[in-house]
């Protein structure tokens, strides 16, 4: 199973990728502003489902290409620590462009914000690449149950993403605010979390050896 190192690593990871504002976060957050708690919460539990079609769907994938042969596994982890760079590069890129904030009044409202949040992240292939990017880097292929491992990574990092969007909605008062309003604020979030998925990425591409 997976090792404790990089159990560590993965956990650090994921809960600084959790508590950066990012496009789930902006969503649920939107929700909750426009049509209260309630509808938030109910976004935040659709989100968690629809990540976790996306990791279910990755862990498959993951599965078959290790079947085939340690080399595509190896140039899976390879490409995946590429993309996290990108991602950090393009993150920190965009910080610097003009940010109009959330549309709150052109959000329309929704009988059934759940099953909005569930289409919202299924039908978003950038959560399907990332998943695809994160978590294999710290499957131990050696350990064997690469499915097991990658369901139970995948989890931990939805559910983690899962309660960011929580305690977002509970405090979306004074906190919604800060992150509606506030662009200086939002844009060193967003550069901090492209440095870290800038570093992330070096750090599984350069500073492993399995």
């Amino acid at each position: 199973m997976v090792d404790s190192t990089r159990l560590f690593v993965f956990l650090g990871a994921a809960i600084l990728l959790a508590i950066a504002p990012g496009p789930g976060m902006l969503y649920v957050l939107a929700r909750t502003l426009a049509g209260g708690r309630r509808e938030g919460l109910l976004s935040a539990l659709g989100t968690f489902f629809g990540g976790m079609v996306h990791v279910f769907a990755a862990a498959a994938g993951v599965s078959i290409i290790l079947a085939k042969s340690a080399v595509a596994f190896a140039t899976v982890k390879y490409l995946g620590a590429g993309y996290l760079c990108f991602l950090g590069v393009r993150m920190i890129l965009d910080a610097r462009k003009k940010d109009e904030g959330l549309p709150l009044a052109g959000l329309p409202r929704e009988r059934n914000p759940f099953w909005q949040g569930i289409m919202t992240e299924l039908l978003n292939p950038k959560t399907a690449l990332f998943f695809l990017s994160f978590i294999p880097q710290f499957v131990n292929r050696t350990g064997g149950r690469v499915f097991l491992q990658f369901v139970l990574l995948g989890t931990l990092s939805v559910m983690l993403n899962t309660s960011a969007d929580i305690v977002v909605t509970l405090l979306a008062g004074p906190l919604g605010q800060r992150i509606r309003r506030s662009e200086p604020f939002r844009r060193r979030q967003r550069t901090l979390t492209g440095a870290i998925m800038i570093g992330l990425g070096s750090y599984l591409a350069f500073g492993e050896s399995k």
